[in-house]
């Protein structure tokens, strides 16, 4: 569900529940102008905010001051219409972030030889903290191991700013819920978790969020806000690392595997459709699960035996793709090295053009260190993601005729699915996006 229009300004609910004077735009800053910032600060725009998008990356805010949105669910139109609203402007300069009653923080949180690295939120922490203003609030969005907000942020926020957390300012956590090209569920109409660190920091940071979108949850605390992240995205984890080794049993014991998850699906209880796919990628589940995992074991000396165990089957899925695509060349008598080899689609996930993390960079990679000429196509991405060691091409019937075999690594709706199936000699689709056919061959 894309962004509202900016130009239906509509009313801020609660505004004495925000601790903000009725008679003046309360003013929010969003820090951190990415797949998570972005979008909440336009949406806050609509609703009636002054917002300030704080922005590191100087390139960002150069394209977002010449009105170019570089995050799949804020349009260029919309960028402009709240520019045009005079409540939206974009800055790297963090004086511009003064004065503000709501700061929202929605820095990256990588992960860093297996741990977390927080750096991000403790700079911007270190940032903002100056500018706290008595009634203000903080809100961290960014994903993180339970505890963080309590036990890292909350610390900064009070040495920098000289104030007390949850007596002369309010803050919680609410875990960001963005699924990037979702067109049924945006940041509007998905239930947003809010927490505070005491009841008043709730009432605040519910209020705030009851402005943007159609449904809070509030929970007891951040802890349990912070865990809610985690868990979701660990129960996506675990069962796709389910499916992808279920896969690869059942291709070897020559069971068609896409037909059993079709018929389970129709249980109309118990039972929950998660496909398999060439590995995961993107900004949540490769990293979050590993955040628990690294908590659980330094907190509690314990090993999060199902996140390693998915670790391990979904980290390795570009190696049996690749085992598979050297077993279809062979029986065609060819061998991977000098095998001309066709990429379709290099993002994490259909039509999103996001390839943090994702398994076919890891493919190619794999296929040329073999000695094969790998093509890629991916109408969804810049230059600058594409593999140095791959050759970036367009879709057309040449290509696909000339490929030893074309692999299906993400099914964009752009592709023109007939002519591949109808001009490639051989197919390894990765997806079940193609109908059965004698070129065919799914994972």
């Amino acid at each position: 569900m894309p962004v509202d229009n900016v130009s239906s300004h509509t009313e801020i609910r609660n505004p004495a529940l925000l601790n903000v004077d009725s008679h003046r735009i309360p003013k929010v800053v969003v820090i951190g102008q990415g797949y998570v910032g972005l979008p909440i600060a336009i949406r806050a725009v609509e609703v009636g905010f002054d917002v300030v998008g704080y922005e590191l990356n100087i390139d960002r805010v150069n394209l977002l001051r010449g009105r170019v949105s570089y995050v799949e669910d804020v349009s260029d139109t919309i960028l402009a219409l709240a520019i045009d609203s005079g409540r939206y402007h974009s800055t790297d300069e963090i004086s511009e972030c003064s004065g503000f009653d709501i700061a929202v923080i929605t820095v990256p949180t990588p992960l860093r030889d297996g741990a977390p690295d927080l750096s991000f939120i403790e700079g911007a922490a270190r940032q903002l903290a100056p500018l706290i203003g008595s009634g203000a609030t903080v809100i961290l969005e960014s994903t993180t191991y339970p505890g963080t907000t309590e036990e890292l942020l909350a610390p900064i926020l009070a040495v920098g700013s000289g104030l007390v957390p949850g007596r002369d300012f309010y803050l919680g956590y609410s875990p960001e819920r963005i699924d990037p090209g979702n067109h049924t569920w945006g940041f509007r109409n998905t239930p947003k978790v809010v927490s505070g660190i005491d009841d008043a920091s709730l009432s605040s940071v519910g209020a705030f969020y009851e402005s943007l979108v159609d449904r809070i949850i509030p929970v007891s605390s951040p802890k349990v806000a912070e865990l809610v992240k985690l868990l979701e995205n660990t129960f996506r984890h675990v069962n796709i690392a389910l499916v992808n080794e279920l896969a690869m049993f059942a291709s070897d014991l020559g069971v068609d595997f896409w037909e059993a998850i079709d018929a389970a699906s129709t249980k109309p209880f118990g039972f929950m459709k998660f496909t398999p796919g060439p590995g995961v990628g993107g900004h949540c589940l490769p990293v979050d699960p590993s955040y628990l995992s690294w908590k659980v074991k330094q907190a509690l000396g314990a090993s999060f035996r199902f996140v390693e165990l998915a670790n391990d089957v979904n980290e390795h899925m570009p190696d049996y793709v690749e085992r598979r695509i050297t077993a279809l060349l062979n029986r065609d008598r060819k061998a991977v090295n000098g095998s001309r080899i066709l990429v379709l689609g290099l993002a994490y996930k259909r039509n999103s053009g996001d390839a943090r993390e994702a398994p076919g960079p890891v493919l190619c990679d794999r296929l040329v260190a073999l000695g094969a000429e790998v093509r890629a196509i991916d109408p969804h991405l810049s230059n600058a993601q594409f593999p140095s060691s791959v050759i970036r091409t367009d879709l057309c019937v040449e290509e696909l005729e000339a490929a030893d075999v074309v692999v299906v690594v993400t099914d964009h709706d752009a592709f023109d699915w007939k002519t591949v199936l109808f001009s490639a000699r051989r197919i390894f689709d990765t997806r079940h996006r193609l109908p059965s056919g004698s070129n065919v061959e799914y994972l």
